[in-house]
């Protein structure tokens, strides 16, 4: 892979530091706030009212709270750097060179990326090697992205035939070296005392179905993350990488430009892009690049074990970078259920 693969790129979103609205990288509107000193005059207010208490996850009702057991012990920093190398290194499913041929063409400026411009007149991807989807874990994992309503608000009606394909995929990637290497290190933290425990667990946080608008159970992590939602008018998730292949070879996405540069020169790369998906936008989004099911689950997964709602440090072939969850705080969130509401990953 040539030295242009891509990273996440700066979107302006809005903040807060000591009673000041500011510009801050992120996603989707991704909110930071400092509570600073004891007068309470420091602009969270604000930041709140215009942004939710959290960040993408918490437009649509994503709180800070995840109701972890208190069982747990803690993970480090270090750890986490450490762990995301393992893992790194364990996704035997990736793409090799060869597997996949980019055309990155316009890079966009922070102040290119909301004027909804197409810079790019060819398809991001040239090429790609679609031998890796007869792979149990791709294959699987693709049988999932036609499950889902894209449009926020309308009831998902799962059937038995899907919820059968939302085991056969968990139970593909438990064979994986690079999950079971992260069910050990999770069991060591006494967060779960068997594998069955871990797959109920991924299974509920991942596919419990929450609302989004208007009450109806219309949302899961899994879709939102993975398959893409559409909601007012817009792209919401849509993080990753074998569904924008996939919806772009059938010409239902269209590729902008990306709007940073990074150091990789391998996969699992990192993308930050604009794109529209039949006719809905998405200002900043990001994905991985030539990285399988597996490493993208586990990856999230551990940091909304480990970070929920806050930025999470990983280490990924030497280069630094961040992964970004929040767990569901409004409806459906109830009874301690651990769901996700978002997850993507950001410069570091």
């Amino acid at each position: 892979m040539e030295p242009w693969i891509l990273l996440l790129g700066a979107g302006v979103a809005l903040g807060c530091v000591s009673g000041h609205l500011y510009a801050a990288p992120g996603e989707e509107g991704e909110c930071h706030c400092h509570r600073g000193g004891d007068t309470g005059h420091d602009g969270c207010g604000e930041r709140e009212r215009r942004c939710g208490p959290g960040g993408e996850g918490a437009e649509d009702g994503a709180g800070a709270r995840a109701g972890f057991s208190s069982r747990r012990a803690p993970i480090t920093d270090q750890e986490l750097l450490d762990l995301s190398e393992q893992l790194y290194e364990l996704d035997h499913n990736k793409a090799r060179p060869g597997d996949i041929a980019l055309s990155p063409q316009h890079r966009a400026g922070p102040d290119e990326t909301g004027d909804r411009r197409d810079r790019s007149p060819q398809p991001l991807y040239k090429f790609v090697n679609e031998e890796l989807f007869s792979k149990p874990t791709y294959a699987s994992f693709i049988k999932l992205l036609d499950n889902y309503q894209r449009a926020t608000g309308r009831e998902e009606e799962v059937t038995a035939e899907e919820l059968r394909e939302q085991d056969r995929f968990l139970q593909e990637v438990m064979e994986t070296e690079l999950m079971r290497k992260l069910l050990v290190f999770l069991q060591g933290k006494g967060l779960y005392s068997s594998e069955q425990e871990f797959l109920q667990d991924l299974k509920e946080m991942w596919f419990g179905l929450y609302s989004r608008g208007d009450g109806e159970r219309d949302s899961s992590g899994f879709e939102h993350v993975f398959s893409g939602e559409v909601k007012k008018g817009k792209v919401s998730g849509f993080h990753n990488w074998i569904r924008f292949y996939l919806l772009e070879k059938q010409e239902l996405v269209n590729y902008y430009s990306h709007n940073f540069n990074g150091p990789w020169d391998s996969f699992p790369a990192v993308l930050g892009l604009q794109f529209s998906w039949d006719g809905f936008y998405k200002e900043v989004g990001s994905a991985f690049i030539g990285s399988s099911p597996e490493f993208e689950l586990g990856l999230y997964s551990l940091c909304f074990l480990a970070r929920p709602g806050r930025a999470c440090h990983l280490s990924l072939g030497g280069h630094r970078l961040r992964l970004q969850t929040f767990p569901w705080g409004g409806a459906g969130a109830s009874d301690g259920r651990r769901l996700i509401a978002t997850a993507y990953v950001m410069s570091p």
